[in-house]
């Protein structure tokens, strides 16, 4: 797991000097993944729009299958649930594989059952940010939707927006670096998103 925070605030939260907690959750277990990337991305922007983050990615999620009846929890799984108990914010990044959420996404995701009996309620009015990514239009905007109602059975909102990316479209240059506008610009409106709605859940 890595932790990064902002520099400079420049978004809403500047204003009261309160930065809100974004987790990020993604990838797969291959080092930098296009996944792993758009959710690096958008975490960034978070940053550059005031938050601050933390990303579990790759090996991070690499956990034993959840067992809701065996309570003994590895470091990993510890860490990870401390994480989102206080999240302000949640975004969710999965490949599509054979049309829906990857494996190791859904485990990562199932460990959130130990929440159940915190003051917060699974993730209770949250703000959930979602991003698929799939070779084809298919897979990812079926991922995509996937994520939605996972975050709604967690008691999570949904944002408005989420990020449905086709793998098989050239979005990365030489170096790999993200360079198509469009995909930039929908990863930046859900990172705006994400923290407006987290800033106003701190306010209330």
């Amino acid at each position: 797991m890595t932790h990064s925070s902002a520099v400079t605030a420049t978004g809403p939260t500047a204003l009261r000097g309160d930065r809100p907690l974004v987790v990020g959750l993604g990838g797969t277990l291959r080092t930098n993944s296009s996944t792993e990337r758009v959710l690096r991305y958008c975490l960034e922007s978070i940053e550059r729009q005031g938050g601050r983050t933390e990303i579990y990615s790759g090996t991070d999620l690499d956990m034993p299958m959840y067992s809701p009846h065996e309570l003994d929890r590895t470091p990993q799984a510890r860490k990870l649930v401390d994480s989102l108990r206080g999240a302000d914010a949640v975004i969710v990044s999965s490949p599509g594989y054979h049309g829906g959420v990857s494996g190791l996404i859904k485990n990562a995701i199932d460990y959130i059952e130990d929440l159940r009996d915190e003051p917060r309620t699974y993730l209770d009015n949250t703000p959930w940010g979602c991003i698929s990514c799939a070779y084809g239009w298919q897979a990812a905007v079926g991922t995509l939707g996937q994520l939605r109602s996972i975050g709604h059975a967690l008691r999570a909102w949904p944002t408005p927006l989420g990020v449905a990316i086709n793998s098989a479209d050239q979005i990365w240059d030489d170096s790999g670096e993200l360079t198509d506008e469009a995909v930039r610009g929908q990863l930046d409106m859900l990172a705006g998103q994400v923290l407006t709605f987290a800033s106003a859940g701190r306010q209330s």
